[in-house]
């Protein structure tokens, strides 16, 4: 069973490039350690810029340090290759760093163009990390969740909540195949890359106004915490917030 891992606050992750600037904030909310890590990578030899949320399974220290290593490793090889290539790369160091099977956790990683930032974003993950796109008129949720209550909707059956905390793929156990992948026509506007200690607080319209209301991405990934918090959420809380063109 998935646990995500979110009133501590751990380092920010701050991005300044051309056309596009980025902030995360993250949180430990009720839970005994923050196992949620951010991390971002510029490749400046192919001019991609990678940013990555990832949530550990479990609250101990071994989810938290298999999140970090998968949320630097992805943002490193994704910059260079692609989404779904950090992913893949991210799984190979899991499994060669941390053998131990209570080492696990989910991820979301995007890809932007640093000097073309209103082109496509490259976005793949695995697990019930996010990523939603605010292009200043639509939120779009471009990831679909990688559990087994989306499993069970997807075939018009009814889910209990708990499933919704089940996943079916993680950064340990996912086929090259199962990966979500996807690309946005355009990355222009605001991104949101959030754990579930986020996404499942809030409702669409509490999102979609944050991200419209927020001065600058840091402020609106700072709302996104604090209102997912202030909802009663215990779990760790982690919002990366990018704006582009």
């Amino acid at each position: 069973m998935h646990t995500a891992v979110t009133t501590a606050i751990i380092p920010r992750e701050p991005v300044s490039l051309t056309g596009i600037a980025g902030e995360s904030v993250s949180r430990r909310g009720g839970r005994s350690i923050n196992a949620d890590a951010a991390a971002t990578y510029t490749d400046s030899t192919v001019g991609r810029t990678a940013f990555v949320v990832a949530d550990g399974v479990g609250d101990h220290l071994l989810a938290a340090r298999a999140a970090r290593t998968v949320a630097n490793i992805a943002a490193r090889v994704g910059a260079r290759s692609g989404a779904v290539a950090g992913i893949l790369a991210a799984q190979q160091k899991l499994l060669h760093e941390f053998p131990q099977e209570g080492a696990d956790s989910v991820l979301v990683v995007a890809v932007l163009e640093t000097d073309q930032p209103k082109g496509p974003c490259d976005i793949a993950w695995v697990g019930d990390c996010r990523a939603y796109r605010w292009n200043g008129r639509v939120l779009h949720q471009i990831t679909t969740d990688h559990t087994v209550a989306e499993h069970f909707r997807a075939r018009g059956l009814h889910a209990a909540p708990r499933l919704n905390h089940l996943v079916t793929t993680s950064a340990r156990t996912v086929r090259p195949a199962a990966v979500g992948h996807t690309a946005t026509g355009s990355s222009r506007g605001r991104l949101l890359l959030s754990t579930d200690g986020v996404h499942k607080r809030l409702e669409m319209t509490d999102i979609k106004a944050i991200l419209a209301g927020g001065a600058t991405a840091g402020t609106a990934a700072e709302a996104l915490v604090d209102n997912a918090l202030r909802s009663g959420g215990t779990d760790n809380a982690t919002a990366f917030v990018v704006d582009a063109g």
